[in-house]
């Protein structure tokens, strides 16, 4: 009986021991890590968020709030914005621009490390750093901005398909691939087009500290390397995301090598390769309609849109 009794304790023991490690452990991991947003890991201690800002950026949504999360979290002390992009809407461009601008109002500092292409309007949002930073050999600039749209009139023509229209007004289908394009048509969107580029000169002119002359010699649309770029004044110096990270943790205090937070990787599942197989389909399909005259209404019917994007690729 003692015997049992002496095992019987001892198991207790083990058991009450266990509860207490998971219990210390958990409390340990609230008090170090929350995961708010989009998946994004935030350390309750000093730490520099460095957020990618890659691909064509053509929804922002995803970036702005994991620039958020981390602008909430109060032991993320700067930030770097790796980009690796050719850039995308002017909306969302500027839209990430002045989110980064309230992460500098917030007194963090802010690095923008340009990898392989900063154009456009990658380049543009990664204006609102304190300091940007490339390789010699990356891509940068394209200051510029593009519109384009379909014009299938004379294909419909050959197919005898005609679209009748009823609109208030003369211009309220400016840009319809179902009818010419005219000359009035041209200056009215050239009109926003010039708009909105010197927007984009005047941003370069006041973040780059430079005239706007300086600017504009370089405000046709070009590609520069990293080194050119340098000596234009576009960027700040030559490095990578390591020189980065460095960069903003002296700027914070957190010294050369500070603690880094990312946001999560999503893993890749079995459903997501089906779900990106479909969507590929689609697309392919979505195309192959068009050629043969039965156009996306979805194509069709989003008329122009303004982009800050390199056309290079």
């Amino acid at each position: 009986m003692e015997a049992r009794s002496s095992t019987r304790g001892w198991w207790v023991a083990l058991a009450v021991a266990g509860i207490v490690l998971v219990f210390v452990g958990g409390l340990i991991l609230t008090i170090y890590t929350v995961s708010p947003g989009d998946g994004v890991p935030v350390f309750r201690g000093g730490r520099i968020a460095v957020v990618p800002l890659r691909g064509v950026i053509g929804d922002d949504q995803r970036v702005l709030r994991q620039i958020r999360d981390y602008r909430r979290d109060r032991s993320v002390k700067g930030f770097v914005l790796y980009v690796d992009s050719p850039g995308g809407g002017v909306a969302p461009s500027q839209s990430l621009y002045r989110e980064l601008l309230r992460v500098r109002e917030d007194g963090l500092p802010v690095i923008a490390a340009i990898g392989s292409v900063g154009a456009s309007g990658a380049y543009y949002a990664a204006l609102a750093a304190d300091s940007i930073i490339a390789m010699p050999g990356s891509l940068i600039g394209s200051i510029g901005v593009i519109m384009q749209f379909p014009n299938a009139r004379e294909l419909l023509d050959r197919v005898g398909l005609k679209f009748e229209v009823v609109k208030s007004g003369e211009h309220k289908d400016l840009g319809s691939p179902y009818r010419e394009f005219s000359e009035a048509d041209r200056a009215l969107l050239q009109e926003v087009v010039d708009d909105v580029y010197e927007q984009f000169v005047d941003v370069v002119a006041e973040e780059r500290g430079l005239s706007r002359d300086s600017v504009m010699k370089v405000a046709d649309g070009r590609l520069l390397s990293g080194r050119r770029a340098l000596q234009y004044g576009l960027i700040d110096g030559h490095g990578d995301v390591v020189d980065a990270i460095a960069q903003a943790g002296m700027m914070s205090g957190l010294g050369p090598d500070p603690r880094v937070v990312r946001p999560e990787q999503r893993r890749l599942r079995l459903l997501d390769l089906f779900i990106s197989a479909a969507r590929w389909s689609a697309r392919w399909s979505e195309a192959a309609s068009s050629l043969s005259g039965f156009w996306s209404d979805r194509w069709l019917g989003d008329g122009p849109r303004l982009w800050y994007l390199t056309r290079y690729h």
